[in-house]
C-alpha cells in the first residue's frame, strides 16, 4: 500500500475488516474511538515534549525514531478511519468541505507567513 495507489475507502475497507474479524464492533463506539484517536495523539506527542525545534532533524534522520513517530500516526489514523465507519462520514467529503471553510476563515492572501 502506498498513499499513490491507495484510496480512503480502501483504509476504511482494511479497518473495518480488522474489527470484524475480532469482533470489536461492541467496543468501537464514537466515544471510545474519540478518546481513542486523542490518547494515540499524546503518545505522538511524547516523542517531541521538551525537544527544541533545531533537535527536531534527529528525529528525521534516526531510523527507530521514525518507526516508532510512524506507528504513533498510523494508531490515530487508524482510530479516526474508525471513527469514520462508525458514524458514517464520508472522509473525502469532511476533508474537502473543512478545507473550503478554511480558505475562507483564513484567506491566503491575508494569512501567507502568519498564522494569526
Amino acid at each position: 500500500m502506498s498513499d499513490e495507489s491507495t484510496t480512503v475507502r480502501a483504509l476504511r475497507d482494511a479497518i473495518a475488516r480488522f474489527v470484524a474479524d475480532r469482533d470489536w464492533q461492541q467496543f468501537h463506539d464514537p466515544k471510545n474511538l474519540a478518546m481513542s484517536i486523542s490518547i494515540e495523539a499524546a503518545e505522538l506527542m511524547e516523542h517531541f515534549q521538551w525537544l527544541r525545534s533545531e533537535q527536531l532533524d534527529a528525529i528525521r534522520s534516526s531510523e527507530s525514531d521514525m518507526r516508532l513517530v510512524r506507528e504513533e500516526l498510523a494508531d490515530i489514523l487508524c482510530y479516526a478511519l474508525s471513527f469514520a465507519n462508525a458514524l458514517e462520514i464520508d472522509v473525502a467529503d469532511a476533508v474537502r468541505e473543512k478545507i473550503a471553510k478554511n480558505e475562507q476563515k483564513y484567506p491566503a492572501d491575508q494569512f501567507k507567513g502568519r498564522y494569526r
